[in-house]
């Protein structure tokens, strides 16, 4: 077996899979596994060349610092090379990024950013502008500008595409992608224009970003907002040459996520939220054939990174992504349902310890104490501060010792009117079926609900 001695010389060369067990009509489809990559995604092989490229030109010096905008892959590249060849790196990042992503980064020894996500370009708080004037301000410092850095296509264009026409023995009648700040659109088009002109390619954009309507009819207006991550723009990046695309599919969130655990699920495949919107694409151009075609997509990056995210069906649940049977009763809006073992408890014999380890795991500040399927408490962060009191030894105390058994019942079927007369006294709601216990209401549970009904309501006009 073939030894390696940095983890740099194990980007590239990625396998191919064909997919079997999702409906591709009369084609066949590929899946190219980038995030088979060190890093996790496709965005390894263009950190990899734009810091050789930079150190070659002399622009990115030793010791330097590396500054970047980045919807989170292109940042983790950047750190994973950086870390290795010594290089400070800051990168400014959108915050609608997820959590595992953001932890990734500044394990590498990224310093991290946030800003708005629900900015344009123009705006003083938008990504690429915020690293801009980051870089302008830090002496020394080199803006990377992945949006504008030739380096970013050349990737594409010297290691993917070579390998896939290897891979396929040059038969691909067309490559489906997503375009981001349009290198691997743009790469791969240089190349294959020279290679296997027939090929055609597809755009996968998520529905809000401009690039379609860009494709369909040559301008666009304001965009809109979506969930995925890495792909989908406000603007036309310059790498991508749009112009050679003549067909573009719209891919919501709620099929871009669906797509992507339905990749894990049939096919064993763990690939992030852009994945989905390509893999969705792709389906979508395979199924519309009438004669048989050899079609290609990416896994861009590896869905470890959103198991917080769209692989957390209560996160799903708490952005109108996956949706109960409406009941009509106050059950409709429990976010986390006892019966759907959703909900987080504890028992009136665990330690203020364990439930303090509980909150912290799932992100939550209060716990309903349950003693033989009944709610006999509540617990929450202000009931451990008063009885812990900075005392060490008080953590080992049972949750009996401070629990409030002032709680707050309502049957199902009450009025919503009570839910808000209980929000008032700063208490939450349990909500019970004829004394089952079906979870708890928060103020941010309903707030939650009105909005994914609302956002129900403004889909189906």
């Amino acid at each position: 077996m073939t030894i390696y001695h940095s983890v740099t010389e194990l980007i590239g060369r990625t396998p191919l899979i064909q997919l079997h067990k999702l409906d591709t009509g009369p084609c066949s489809l590929f899946l190219k596994l980038e995030n088979q990559n060190p890093g996790g995604s496709i965005k390894d092989r263009v950190a990899l060349s734009m810091i050789n490229e930079a150190e070659r030109k002399g622009l990115l010096l030793p010791g330097g610092t590396i500054i970047e905008a980045t919807a989170g892959n292109t940042g983790l590249g950047l750190a994973l090379i950086a870390a290795q060849k010594g290089y400070s790196l800051i990168l400014v990042v959108p915050d609608k990024m997820s959590r595992e992503k953001i932890f990734h980064l500044r394990a590498l020894g990224a310093q991290v950013v946030l800003t708005r996500s629900d900015v344009n370009k123009g705006h003083p708080a938008y990504y690429q502008d915020y690293a801009q004037r980051l870089a302008n301000d830090l002496p020394g410092a080199f803006y990377i500008d992945q949006f504008n850095n030739e380096a970013n296509p050349l990737a594409h264009r010297t290691t993917p595409a070579p390998e896939l026409y290897e891979q396929l023995d040059g038969n691909i009648d067309a490559i489906v992608v997503g375009v981001g700040s349009g290198g691997t659109l743009g790469g791969l088009q240089a190349w294959f224009a020279g290679h296997s002109p027939h090929t055609e390619f597809v755009l996968a954009d998520p529905a809000g970003s401009v690039l379609a309507d860009q494709v369909e009819t040559g301008r666009y207006h304001d965009a809109g907002s979506w969930l995925v991550e890495g792909i989908g723009e406000d603007f036309i990046p310059p790498l991508a040459h749009i112009e050679g695309v003549h067909r573009a599919w719209r891919i919501t969130d709620q099929e871009a996520f669906t797509t992507a655990r339905a990749l894990l699920k049939t096919e064993g495949i763990l690939a992030g939220s852009s994945s989905g919107t390509l893999l969705a694409a792709a389906l979508k151009y395979c199924q519309a054939q009438t004669t048989p075609k050899r079609v290609v997509t990416f896994a861009c990056d590896s869905g470890n990174k959103y198991l917080s995210k769209m692989f957390n069906d209560d996160w799903m649940r708490q952005q109108g992504l996956i949706t109960r049977p409406q009941a009509g009763d106050l059950s409709d809006y429990i976010a986390l349902r006892h019966d759907e073992g959703a909900t987080i408890t504890a028992s009136p014999d665990d330690t203020l310890s364990t439930v303090l380890a509980r909150m912290r795991l799932y992100d939550i500040s209060q716990l309903p104490v349950l003693d033989d399927g009944k709610v006999v408490g509540i617990i929450d962060e202000w009931d451990l501060l008063r009885h812990i009191g900075g005392e060490g030894d008080r953590f080992t105390l049972p949750v009996t010792q401070a629990m409030t058994r002032q709680v707050e019942f309502l049957d199902k079927h009450a009025p919503e009117s009570d839910l808000h007369a209980i929000f008032d006294r700063g208490l939450v709601a349990v909500i019970t079926d004829n004394e089952r216990f079906l979870g708890l209401i928060t103020r941010s549970d309903v707030l939650t609900a009105w909005r994914n009904r609302l956002q129900q309501e403004r889909n189906t006009r």
